[in-house]
C-alpha cells in the first residue's frame, strides 16, 4: 500500500495511490472490514488507529478503491501531495550508516549509531522547491531510506522492531556543508527550513519485502552520484528502531532517515554542491522515486 498525503480545499488529507490515482483514505476506510471509530483524516491519525494492522488494510486497499466511487480523488498528475507524514513529532537521523560513506570520510566504524534530529520545519513534499540556498553556497545531496514508525514503541527488541514499522519512502537529507562545519554540532547544517525533501508515498513493508535488500541511486540533473543497497548499512533498520527505542519513545508518524551512502558532494574533488535550478532523484528499489528542484534564493 503507498500511503500519501495531498492537498485539499479543507486541508491536507491522508490518501492512497494506486497505479496513478488518488484514493481518500478516511472515506476508504468507511467500507473496510478493519473500520474503527474516530477522525482519520491525516497519515499520523491514520497510524494511531491503525499501524497494527497495516497489512490487513492493504489487502483490501484495490477492492475498496472499486466499491467506493466517491473515495476517487484524481489522478497523481491532477493532485498535489505534500509530505507523506506532514507533522511528524520527531525526525531523527543516522549519520555514517554505510560502510563506503564510512570510509570516504576517514572515520572509524561507529560502535553505536551516530544520532540527530531534524525538525517538522525542515521537511518538504515532493511537489517543493529545496531550500536552503539563499543562506548556504554548500548544499549537499544525500540520498536515504526513511522509516516511518506506525506503533508506539518503547524498549523493543531486535527481534520485534520491524513490527513497529509502517512504511519506508526515499528521503533526500540535503544539508548545508558550510553551516554544519561551523561547530562540533551537526543541527544548523541539517535543519534548514523546507531542505529536506521526502516521499512521494511511503509504502507499507508488506509490499516492499526485506528491507536490507533495497538498491538506492541518486543523481543530480541526470548524472548518478550515489549508488549502493541497504545490505551494505552498518546498522540494520531494526537495529535502529531498538536502539532508538531504548533511551526514547518512538510514536506513529515519526521518521527515521537511516542514513546515505559514498559518493556526497563534500567528498567529491572538486567538491560538488547543489546549484539553484539543479534537480535531484532519489530513487529506491519498491519503494520509490523522489524528484525535486533546488530553489532558487528568493530577493
Amino acid at each position: 500500500m503507498k500511503i500519501v498525503s495531498y492537498e485539499h480545499e479543507s486541508g491536507v488529507r491522508g490518501g492512497v495511490l494506486i497505479d496513478d490515482t488518488v484514493y481518500d483514505l478516511e472515506l476508504l476506510l468507511q467500507g473496510s472490514r478493519q473500520a474503527v471509530h474516530g477522525a482519520t483524516t491525516s497519515v499520523r491519525e491514520f497510524l494511531e488507529f491503525y499501524g497494527d494492522r497495516l497489512e490487513a488494510i492493504s489487502a483490501e486497499v484495490s477492492a475498496l478503491a472499486g466499491r467506493d466511487p466517491e473515495a476517487h480523488v484524481g489522478t497523481r498528475a491532477d493532485i498535489r501531495l505534500t509530505a507523506p507524514v506532514p507533522n511528524p513529532s520527531k525526525v531523527l537521523c543516522i549519520g555514517l550508516n554505510y560502510k563506503d560513506h564510512v570510509a570516504e570520510t576517514g572515520r572509524a566504524f561507529p560502535e553505536y549509531p551516530d544520532v540527530f534530529a531534524k525538525f517538522a520545519s525542515t521537511m518538504v513534499g515532493p511537489e517543493d522547491e529545496i531550500g536552503g540556498a539563499k543562506i548556504s553556497e554548500n548544499l549537499d545531496f544525500e540520498g536515504e531510506l526513511a522509516v516511518v514508525i506506525g506503533r508506539t514503541a518503547s524498549g523493543v527488541t531486535e527481534e520485534e522492531a520491524l513490527n513497529y514499522v509502517a512504511a519506508l519512502a526515499p528521503l533526500n537529507d540535503v544539508t548545508a556543508r558550510d553551516l554544519q562545519y561551523r561547530g562540533t554540532q551537526w543541527l544548523a547544517g541539517k535543519a534548514v527550513d523546507g531542505s529536506s525533501p521526502w516521499g512521494p508515498a511511503m509504502v507499507t513493508l508488506d509490499e516492499v519485502g526485506d528491507p536490507q535488500n533495497l538498491d538506492l541511486a541518486t543523481r543530480v540533473n541526470g548524472i548518478e552520484v550515489q549508488r549502493s543497497n541497504t545490505s551494505h548499512q552498518i546498522f540494520p533498520i531494526a537495529r535502529i528502531v531498538s536502539y532508538l527505542s531504548s533511551f526514547l519513545t518512538l510514536e506513529p508518524g515519526d521518521v527515521i532517515a537511516t542514513g546515505t551512502p559514498q559518493g556526497i558532494g563534500a567528498k567529491r574533488n572538486p567538491p560538488v554542491w547543489l546549484e539553484p535550478g539543479d534537480t535531484v532523484e532519489i530513487e529506491i528499489d519498491k519503494v520509490g522515486l523522489l524528484r525535486n528542484t533546488v530553489g532558487k534564493p528568493q530577493l
